[in-house]
């Protein structure tokens, strides 16, 4: 395995720690996002290798002097980890749109500008590899979760035209869509908007008390997770997207096999509209 640079976001927590522990211990230089003195405090301390940096990602205008600095300091970035995000529940009829904008100002917008700040350094040097971190929840949908969900498709699309417009210059763009793991995600991180409404009593309150109650007893193993991150980010031919985690094969799987029905369900219609 050749030593490379990594640029990783939200690198104090969940995925990008595992990811952060897992490359420093292999012995690549990583240099690791964080929103608070506090965190990057924690951070040099738990993993003295990794050089911490102060960036919130929805600062879009600080972004490319962060990248700057960092590659003046460090060298250039060989991979870039988009890991920095978090999960909104709630039921759509109650949530304020004021949370959507937070949840796509971090998952999407944040996400695309730490992208954008590499991506002329990536064509120019006609290497690099990019991994946008979405979710099944980026091809599945579930109730109570349609901001995040929103966020991660609207990631994951973004992600594939991003795809093509790198390949021709060597660099590589992926995503990595994992079901439930062992992380904060539906615990401390996630935001959950006050219930308040009866009607969706039945339909969801059971959900989220289920979810609470597995929050850190997931089947997902972060650090396994980030053992294939740094096999993939070697491969020379990565795929545009990898499900990791049995239920994030099985739930894809059959909204994939729902939407070819529907598609051979209606396909007299959907070509009847041809000229």
């Amino acid at each position: 395995m050749s030593r490379k640079t990594f640029f990783i976001t939200g690198a104090n927590s969940g995925f990008g720690l595992a990811i952060a522990t897992a490359a420093s211990a292999k012995g690549h230089k990583v240099i690791g996002t964080v929103r608070s003195e506090s965190s990057r405090a924690r951070l040099a301390e738990r993993l003295p290798a990794v050089s911490p940096v102060l960036c919130d990602v929805t600062e879009f205008e600080r972004i490319p002097e962060v990248v700057g600095l960092a590659e003046r300091d460090h060298g250039p970035v060989d991979v870039l980890i988009n890991n920095a995000g978090y999960g909104h529940e709630g039921v759509l009829e109650e949530s304020p749109l004021e949370e959507m904008r937070r949840q796509f100002d971090v998952n999407v917008f944040g996400a695309v500008a730490v992208a954008k700040a590499f991506l002329p350094r990536f064509r120019e040097r006609r290497r690099g590899f990019i991994l946008n971190v979405t979710s099944m929840g980026g091809m599945i949908t579930m109730p109570g979760i349609a901001y995040y969900c929103g966020s991660k498709f609207a990631l994951q699309g973004i992600s594939e035209v991003m795809r093509s417009e790198m390949a021709p210059f060597g660099v590589h763009v992926a995503t990595l869509c994992p079901g439930s793991f062992r992380t904060d995600w539906a615990g401390r991180s996630m935001v959950r908007t006050e219930r308040s409404i009866a009607d969706y009593d039945a339909l969801f309150d059971p959900i989220r008390e289920a979810r609470q109650a597995k929050s850190g007893q997931q089947l997902g193993d972060p650090d396994k997770l980030a053992a294939v991150v740094l096999s993939l980010v070697e491969s020379a031919d990565p795929p545009p997207q990898l499900l990791l985690g049995s239920d994030a094969l099985k739930l894809v799987s059959e909204r994939i096999a729902r939407l070819q029905k529907e598609i051979e369900a209606w396909k007299s219609v959907t070509i009847s509209t041809d000229g």
